[in-house]
């Protein structure tokens, strides 16, 4: 089975002290590539050297809208520079997150607009963040289109759906699709388009059912991967082959070396 982690932080403290055997593992599982998004300029020396470090590691160099604080005038500035110069495939991890508590709309919104106009100028897909504010995001998405994009960690409804697969947007699937009372995800997951889908770990965060409080880990894939097979009534290598060939095209991922 040949999959892709596309959205995992495989670059914070967290895996510091296991690293190479995390990556091992999701080797074992089948998980060939793994794409490293951002979460603020400070890390993105430190994401770099461990996409260098490893080999299947692709990153990706943006703002996260949860962390304003982190954020310095004109960091937005120097995410092409960073692209350019270390082979990054995306912008991100960037968006909208109003779920937070006092969360400063404006601020959020100019940056977010600020780094999908960099993904535009550069021909470069977004990774985007969003919650509670889906329809803000999709607004942004028509208005200023960048060329390609994924909305990680999906929890939107049946019409959000549509409506981001018109505009030509993936939708990001992870750990929550195990958990059963997920009923509108794991109803999206077994009927929506399988080429718009990506699976995902989010790692260290959101683990999967049954391994509530622990860390998670990309080789995890596998067992969403199994779970998305379950729901849709299909062989897992059916989804692998299906996700794995969308996330290839959203980030122009090189192929497999042969064995």
């Amino acid at each position: 089975m040949n999959l892709v982690d596309s959205h995992c932080h495989i670059d914070v403290p967290d895996f510091d002290p296991d690293r190479t055997e995390v990556l091992e593992r999701a080797r074992q599982a089948g998980v060939s590539r793994i794409v490293v998004p951002a979460i603020d300029a400070r890390g993105w020396p430190h994401l770099a050297k461990t996409c260098r470090a490893h080999p299947g590691l692709y990153p990706a160099f943006g703002l996260h809208p949860l962390f304003l604080s982190r954020h310095a005038p004109g960091d937005e500035e120097r995410i092409g520079e960073w692209i350019e110069r270390e082979g990054g495939i995306a912008v991100g991890e960037c968006g909208l997150d109003y779920w937070i508590e006092d969360p400063d709309h404006d601020a959020q919104r100019r940056l977010f607009e600020a780094q999908l106009r960099i993904a535009r100028d550069l021909g470069l897909p977004v990774i985007i963040h969003c919650r509670k504010a889906l329809d803000e995001v999709l607004m942004l998405w028509r208005r200023i289109r960048p060329p390609a994009g994924v909305l990680h960690a999906f929890s939107g409804s049946d019409a959000q759906a549509r409506r981001a697969l018109d505009m030509d947007l993936r939708l990001g699937i992870g750990g929550p699709v195990t958990y059963p009372r997920a009923r509108r995800l794991r109803s999206q997951a077994a009927t929506l388009p399988l080429d718009a889908l990506l699976l995902e770990t989010d790692a260290p965060d959101q683990p999967l059912q049954g391994r509530q409080g622990q860390r998670n880990e990309p080789a995890c894939v596998r067992d969403i991967c199994e779970t998305v097979a379950g729901l849709r009534d299909l062989p897992p290598g059916e989804v692998a082959a299906a996700t794995t060939a969308a996330a290839e095209a959203l980030f122009r991922l090189p192929p497999v070396a042969p064995a």
